[in-house]
């Protein structure tokens, strides 16, 4: 069922008790009934947005130029961030969980093909993204390559919003009691050191005490990370203290583009498009250094792809792309169109709109079919297109890369001195990228220009002189959407907070279950990553 307030939650505890109901928290909700488990779910905000609950996830941010408000990364309310995700799925590669002696402090204590492999075909379910395939083929007529990886695939959600795509479940199984307007203020441990009960807030101001079994934290990796800092505020020795290791290694991914791309002929430009697999899902291809380049270059885990020149930048001169950046830049459209973070991304606030105007009015017979056509596969059409890119004839596109953050213990969150309304202390963030990260992704595209020339597959071109590129790496690194490391899993307390089974070390019945768990980021988003290890804690806590 799908309630409203904490009503009668203070009387007998469920088997499990999940806070949040995002991908993390459905995931759970779901295979924990299918179980058999009594559930309860606690979500803190509603069906829809609420400006007023998003205040609730405001932060002081140490540097704005690399970390976006907190309050435009997250959502409260049912589904959680799948309401601002690009519905992007990829695996964690096997290179993330071996020991790699150029990444300090990423060492996961579990295994890819043993502890995590298993698991991402019910991932993919749960996801809607077809099978859990992500390799073909490759480029048509090339061997397998021993540098760069050309078979490897992400691929796309046709259902993001996943209170959409499992809400019959979720309103009609009688294991799951999810209740909307509980927002989460307090942990009380009993005098075992086990967490005993919740203290929830409601919209009427009330507090209720809700007693909890076990207890698994799904709030997403800073949410869950200020609970936890909430709670060792007042038990000091909790995870290690302030020197331990809750709060620090916090992890994004090094994003951007300083370089472009040009193809040696219009079948790469096709090659790196969208497609549907045959199964009813669109995928993409992407270049990714081989593990052995990884290795002998001491790289970071990092995929690269073709995209459209940056819509912003008006010198493009294409009325379609400039229809784009204008729908992106009126934000209560580009709002309706993508998530507020990728749209400020895309459409920085204060770039000027007269010479997209002018592009526009130049080409706009060109405007006009190019997005009506646009339109009818991204919004009308079943699946719907994931992306946007348009091959040009000149086969010159930006190179987009995603690259694993190397883990900073000095990258981290604390709490504040400040409150929210609730009395929830805020979050200090302070994300960190280093020198080290620059170069190590420098390198990558070194890799990757000499690659292309020798396999006469194309050039790269550097947008700045060469050896300015890490400088320009590390301006373009900005995150905030995929909150990663600052609850990380470690096979021995002092090294982490929880175990190998998502247990915090310090509280025995409590679950951290977000990518705050990662020990490092890899080059792929998390989300896939998240729901595959919320299946197999569903599995551990079932037993």
């Amino acid at each position: 069922m799908i309630g409203r307030g904490a009503e009668g939650l203070d009387m007998q505890a469920a088997d499990v008790c999940v806070v949040g109901a995002g991908p993390a928290g459905i995931t759970l909700a779901l295979e924990l009934a299918a179980r058999g488990q009594k559930v309860l779910v606690l979500e803190s905000g509603g069906e829809q947005q609420d400006d007023a609950l998003q205040e609730l996830s405001a932060a002081d941010v140490a540097n704005p130029q690399v970390h976006d408000d907190p309050r435009i990364c997250m959502a409260r309310r049912l589904g959680g961030t799948s309401n601002l995700w690009g519905a992007r799925c990829q695996p964690f590669d096997p290179i993330d969980f071996a020991h790699r002696d150029w990444v300090p402090d990423a060492a996961w204590p579990i295994g890819f093909s043993d502890a995590l492999s298993p698991w991402y075909g019910r991932a993919c379910e749960l996801l809607s993204c077809g099978e859990p395939a992500f390799q073909d083929a490759g480029l048509s007529g090339r061997k397998p390559d021993p540098i760069v990886d050309v078979t490897r695939l992400e691929r796309f959600s046709t259902a993001p919003k996943m209170q959409l795509a499992h809400g019959r479940v979720l309103a009609h199984s009688p294991l799951i009691d999810l209740r909307l307007h509980c927002t989460v203020v307090d942990i009380q441990l009993d005098e075992h050191g086990h967490a005993a009960s919740l203290q929830v807030c409601t919209p009427d101001g009330q507090r209720h005490a809700v007693p909890v079994r076990r207890l698994v934290l799904a709030m997403g990796g800073l949410e869950s990370t200020r609970l936890l800092l909430n709670l060792q505020r007042r038990h000091p020795a909790l995870f290690g203290g302030d020197a331990g290791p809750l709060g620090r290694h916090y992890m994004a991914h090094v994003i951007g583009e300083v370089s472009d791309i040009t193809f040696a002929d219009a079948a790469i430009d096709a090659a790196f498009d969208f497609f549907l697999d045959g199964r009813g899902s669109y995928a993409r291809r992407r270049f990714i250094p081989s593990d052995a380049a990884q290795r002998s270059h001491q790289l970071p885990n990092v995929s690269f792809w073709p995209v459209v020149p940056p819509v912003a930048d008006p010198r493009h001169r294409s009325a379609l792309l400039s229809t784009v950046f204008l729908a992106m830049a009126m934000g209560p459209i580009g709002r309706l169109l993508m998530a507020e973070a990728i749209r400020r991304y895309h459409a920085p606030p204060g770039t000027p709109w007269s010479p997209h105007v002018g592009n526009l009015l130049r080409g706009l017979p060109a405007a006009v079919s190019g997005s009506v056509g646009f339109l009818m596969r991204r919004y009308v059409s079943r699946p719907r297109v994931p992306g946007f890119f348009i091959r040009n004839d000149s086969r010159r596109y930006g190179l987009s890369y995603h690259a694993e953050h190397f883990p900073h213990a000095d990258s981290r969150v604390r709490l504040s001195d400040q409150t929210d309304r609730l009395g929830l202390p805020k979050l200090q963030i302070d994300l960190r990228f280093g020198e080290e990260d620059a170069a190590a992704l420098f390198r990558a595209h070194e890799l990757m220009r000499a690659w292309l020339l020798n396999n006469k597959l194309g050039e790269l071109h550097y947008r700045q002189p060469a050896e300015e590129t890490p400088v320009a790496i590390l301006a373009a690194a900005r995150h905030g959407t995929h909150q990663i490391g600052t609850a990380r899993m470690a096979s021995e307390t002092g090294a982490g907070v929880v175990n190998e089974d998502l247990q915090t070390f310090d509280v025995p019945n409590l679950y951290v279950n977000s990518s705050a768990v990662f020990p490092s980021s890899g080059q792929a988003n998390p989300t896939l990553t998240i729901v595959a290890l919320s299946v197999r804690l569903a599995s551990h806590l079932a037993q």
